[in-house]
């Protein structure tokens, strides 16, 4: 009769707390965020500050922890940047408003998107729109430049600048850190011929609060590089972040080796005496 190899004792009992340990790690996240699952690969550079990314700014390959929108409220970037607003001076990921996690015109079937929030519009009851962290109330159309957000062309730099924007909707317009300035929604500015701009044909609208699937909260660089080997989505990953999560693999391997070695010469120190 043939002998059923069975796992050695030392190998279960290490495989068994690894589990456990992610086991508790992901519910420890999930309790904190009230997201599942609470973590999100970025796979593209739409947000890199920098051209071989940056700490603090979103890269392709972190990770970002998904906080869940009805436990916070969104502050958006003309919010942040109004003088005398409540959240006046409020950053997150390098730049004024939050970063906001959704799906395109609320389509399940395209890879959710995430952007920055630059403003909200609310319906007036008098049948306008409201637009929070700037003056316009009640109004029919949106213009407004944004303070601070900075684009370049022409030779000049200059305020980003809705123009005579007409919503359908209350919703959010948003844009990523790294694309020219170019909002998502195609009828709040210059129009986009981009296909990330459309969805089946249909331009891209703006955000309804139920399309949102979560908050970026704090980001975990370059761990989520290998994750988009495996999907084949790493193209965009630059060479910053592959270094940077091979150091990070190699320290990780090496301390217990090191913590053991150390320990083994203390206890043969220790004899010695």
């Amino acid at each position: 009769a043939t002998r059923r190899s069975e796992m050695p004792p030392v190998i279960a009992r290490e495989v068994t707390l690894a589990l456990g340990l992610v086991v508790l790690m992901l519910g420890s996240m999930w309790v904190a965020t009230g997201s599942f699952p609470p973590l999100v690969v970025v796979e593209s550079g739409s947000m890199m500050h920098e051209e071989e990314g940056s700490l603090g700014a979103i890269d392709p390959g972190d990770l970002v922890l998904v906080m869940n929108p009805d436990r916070v409220d969104i502050v958006t970037f003309a919010e942040a940047t109004e003088p005398g607003n409540e959240n006046f001076g409020y950053e997150s990921h390098g730049m004024a408003g939050d970063v906001i996690i959704y799906k395109k015109n609320g389509l399940d079937s395209y890879t959710p998107v995430i952007h920055r929030a630059l403003l909200k519009v609310i319906a007036n009851s008098s049948g306008g729109w409201d637009v929070p962290g700037t003056t316009l109330r009640n109004v029919d159309s949106i213009t407004w430049s944004l303070l601070g957000y900075e684009c370049t062309y022409h030779s000049g730099v200059y305020n980003l600048t809705i123009y005579g924007w007409e919503p359908s909707h209350e919703g959010y317009l948003t844009a990523g850190d790294n694309n020219d300035c170019m909002i998502d929604q195609p009828s709040a500015n210059q129009p986009q011929q981009g296909s990330g701009f459309f969805v089946d044909g249909e331009p891209v609208q703006a955000v309804r609060g139920e399309w949102i699937s979560g908050i970026a909260s704090t980001e975990i660089p370059w761990l989520g590089a290998a994750k988009l080997v495996i999907s084949g989505t790493s193209d965009q990953v630059t060479y910053t972040t592959w270094r940077s999560l091979m150091l990070t693999i190699a320290v990780i391997i090496s301390v217990p080796y090191i913590l053991e070695f150390v320990m083994g010469r203390r206890e043969q120190s220790d004899e010695e005496e």
